[in-house]
C-alpha cells in the first residue's frame, strides 16, 4: 500500500522519565492533530517497560533510540554522570541512524523537538541540515534563570537577596530553584540544568510548556534573549479545549495501578473533601517527613488520596497508621492524576509543585498546598503562592522537616480558612486563561502554527 504522505514529518526526543515523557507526547498528538506526521522516539527500555499501543491517530507513531542502557535504563547506570555520557554517545548515533531511515521513505523527516535536557540532540539535527526547537519542559521563570546563569548574567553562588530579574519577582534564596540557591548539589543535575542553554543560541526555536498570560512579565524579558514560543499547557484536550474528545490521557505510564480504585473511592466522597497528596515521580520524602505528613493529614480530620509510589514509602507510613484513618484516607501506589483533580470530590492538592503537577492544578482549578523538595519546584511554589494566589507554601522547620501541626494549618487554610474562597476564584481565572490558550486561535495555538511554517515545504 502506498504510504500516506504528510505535511511534514517530525521527530520528537523526550528525556526518558514520566515528567518529561507527558508533555512532550501531548505535544506531539497536537502536531499529529494537525496533519503533521509525528514520530515520537522513546529509549528501548522505556519502550519495553510500557508496551505502547501504536495510537490511534495514523499520523502519529513510536520508534526507538538508545540511551545506551537497553536492559535497566538509568537505573542499570553507575551514577547520573555516567548516564548522561552515554545517553548523549549511543542517542545521538541511534537518532542519526532514524533520521537516516526516514530519508528516502515519502515522509523525510524535516524537523527534531528535542527535550530540553538533552541539549546535544540539536548537534544531530543541524549535521543533517534539520529545523531544530528545543522543547523545555518547565515554567518560563525557572528556564530564565538557568539561563541567566549559564550565560553568567547571574553570579553563582548567590552572594545576596533578594535577586532581581527583569520579569520576575524579588526572588528570596528559598525561591530559587535548588541548584542554584545550594551550591554544589547534586552536580550532574546542575551540569545538565545549566547546559540546556550551551548551544540553545543554534536552536530555531525554544518552546515552552507554560502560556503568555501565566507568565506575560517573564516571557516578554526572556524573548529578548532567545525565540521563545510558549506552547503549553500540554494537558490532554478533553479537560481543556474538548477539540479531541478522546485525548482523555497522557498514555505512557511508566508506573502500573489501578485507577478504579481511587475513583470509586473518590466517588463516594462529598464535593470539595478530599485532600490529594502526591509528590510526583521522583521525589523521595525521608522516613520522618512521611511520619509528619501522615500525622498531619490525620489531624486535619478531612479526607484524603495520598500516592505514596512504592512500597518503599508505603513502608515509612507511622504503625498502625492505615488501621486507625480507616475509609478516612485511601494510600495508593499511583493513581490517574488529571481523572483525581477533576473530580467534584477534590478540595485540595497538596503537591511537591513539580511543573507538571503544577500546571494541571492550575488547569483544573484546583487550589493547592505546595511542599517543594528540590530543583524548580522552589520556584514554582513561589509563583502559586504570592503571584497567581492559588494556594500556600508550607513553612518548613530549622531541621528542614515540615511539621504535622504545619501540614494541617495549611490544609485547614486552603480548604476552610478566610483565603479559601479568593483562592478557588483565582484558581478559576487561570483554568479560563488556560483553556483560551490552547483554544483554537489562542496564543499557545497560534505559537504553534508559527513553529509549523517554519519546516512546512
Amino acid at each position: 500500500m502506498e504510504e500516506k504522505i504528510y505535511r511534514a514529518h517530525v521527530l520528537i526526543v523526550p528525556y526518558p522519565t514520566q515528567g518529561h515523557l507527558n508533555p512532550n507526547f501531548q505535544f506531539a498528538k497536537r502536531l499529529a492533530s494537525t496533519g503533521i506526521k509525528s514520530t515520537f522516539a522513546l529509549t528501548n527500555f522505556v519502550f519495553k517497560s510500557i508496551k505502547p499501543s501504536q495510537p490511534s491517530d495514523p499520523s502519529l507513531q513510536f520508534d526507538t533510540i538508545s540511551d545506551g542502557y537497553d536492559d535497566g535504563g538509568f537505573s542499570e547506570a553507575e551514577s547520573m554522570e555516567a548516564y548522561l555520557q552515554k545517553m548523549e554517545e549511543t542517542g545521538s548515533k541511534t537518532i542519526a541512524e532514524l533520521i537516516v531511515k526516514y530519508r528516502n521513505s515519502a515522509n523525510p523527516i524535516g524537523c527534531i523537538v528535542y527535550d530540553s535536557f538533552m541539549y546535544w540532540v540539536l548537534d544531530v539535527a543541524k549535521d543533517f541540515g534539520l529545523v531544530a526547537a528545543s522543547f523545555f519542559t518547565q515554567m518560563c521563570a525557572v528556564n530564565f534563570l538557568y539561563y541567566l546563569a549559564h550565560h553568567g548574567m547571574l553570579k553563582l553562588p548567590i552572594s545576596s537577596t533578594p535577586v532581581t530579574v527583569p520579569g520576575l519577582p524579588l526572588m528570596e534564596a528559598q525561591d530559587l530553584p535548588s541548584f542554584i540557591s545550594v551550591k554544589g548539589q547534586y552536580p550532574a543535575y546542575y551540569k545538565m540544568v545549566l547546559y540546556q542553554f550551551s548551544n540553545s543560541d543554534k536552536a530555531d526555536f525554544i518552546l515552552v510548556n507554560s502560556f503568555y498570560k501565566l507568565e506575560s512579565e517573564v516571557v516578554d524579558s526572556m524573548s529578548k534573549f532567545c525565540p521563545l514560543l510558549t506552547i503549553g499547557p500540554t494537558i490532554p484536550s478533553f479537560y481543556l479545549d474538548k477539540r479531541n474528545q478522546d485525548d482523555t490521557d497522557y498514555d505512557l505510564d511508566l508506573f502500573t495501578f489501578d485507577k478504579s480504585t481511587s475513583l470509586n473511592w473518590l466517588n463516594s466522597k462529598p464535593e470539595r473533601s478530599v485532600v490529594f497528596v502526591s509528590f510526583g515521580s521522583l521525589v523521595c520524602l525521608s522516613d520522618k517527613q512521611i511520619e509528619e505528613l501522615a500525622w498531619g493529614l490525620k489531624k486535619s480530620t478531612f479526607h484524603f488520596l495520598w500516592v505514596t509510589r512504592d512500597s518503599k514509602e508505603t513502608n515509612k507510613l507511622p504503625h498502625g497508621f492505615v488501621d486507625e484513618i480507616g475509609d478516612k484516607g485511601l494510600i495508593v501506589n499511583w493513581g490517574p492524576q488529571l481523572e483525581v483533580l477533576s473530580n467534584k470530590a477534590l478540595g485540595c492538592f497538596l503537591t511537591h509543585a513539580g511543573w507538571n503537577s503544577t500546571i494541571e492544578g492550575l488547569s483544573l482549578a484546583v487550589p493547592m498546598v505546595v511542599m517543594p523538595q528540590w530543583t524548580d519546584q522552589p520556584t514554582d511554589a513561589k509563583f502559586v503562592e504570592d503571584i497567581w494566589k492559588v494556594g500556600i507554601r508550607v513553612r518548613v522547620s530549622e531541621d528542614g522537616i515540615v511539621g504535622r501541626e504545619e501540614i494541617e494549618r495549611c490544609i485547614r487554610e486552603v480548604m476552610e480558612g478566610e483565603r479559601r474562597e479568593e483562592m478557588k476564584e483565582n484558581a478559576k481565572k487561570w483554568r479560563e486563561l488556560a483553556i483560551e490558550a490552547v483554544s483554537e486561535g489562542g496564543t499557545s495555538d497560534k505559537n504553534i502554527d508559527e513553529f509549523i511554517s517554519k519546516f512546512i515545504n
